[in-house]
């Protein structure tokens, strides 16, 4: 979340000096993880939209955890539309990762802590497989891997 505050100030900061954003009344905020923005139009919107992924495409965090709502009109004419931020993995993708895992008779384990699968194994060349195997897999969701090791 830190990367995506600091995104988003450069996404600001940019809509503040850009020319073909002078005298709109463009703004982007944060709330918990919801996004809202506020453009004059469509085009504009867009525009922000850009902004907002190569901004966060910077800070390496990846666009595909944005989950764009509906554009719904807001006062004065203006569009309105939020942004959710996805976090951690729901129950549903962990019990296909899981499965996915164990079906490939992979010498790891697999097991789901909170909002994250743990997958353990002796050897590292088993856990890459593993994660050569979760690459592979059609997930639309951006997965993070994070090799820990004592």
């Amino acid at each position: 979340m830190p990367e995506v505050n600091n995104a988003l100030d450069g996404v600001r900061r940019e809509v503040g000096t850009r020319y073909d954003f002078k005298g709109s009344s463009c703004e982007i905020t944060l709330q918990d993880e919801v996004i809202t923005i506020l453009a004059d139009d469509d085009l504009k919107l867009q525009q922000m939209h850009e902004l907002l992924k190569g901004h966060l495409t910077r800070r390496s965090v990846d666009a595909a955890a944005l989950d764009y709502g509906k554009v719904q009109p807001a006062s004065g004419n203006k569009v309105r539309q939020t942004i959710t931020i996805k976090q951690g993995i729901d129950r549903e993708l962990a019990k296909t990762i899981t499965t996915a895992i164990k079906q490939g008779k992979l010498k790891v384990q697999a097991s789901i802590q909170g909002d994250e699968v743990r997958v353990n194994g002796k050897k590292r060349d088993d856990l890459q497989e593993a994660i050569a195997m979760l690459k592979g897999m059609d997930i639309e969701q951006p997965l993070q891997f994070v090799n820990f090791r004592d």
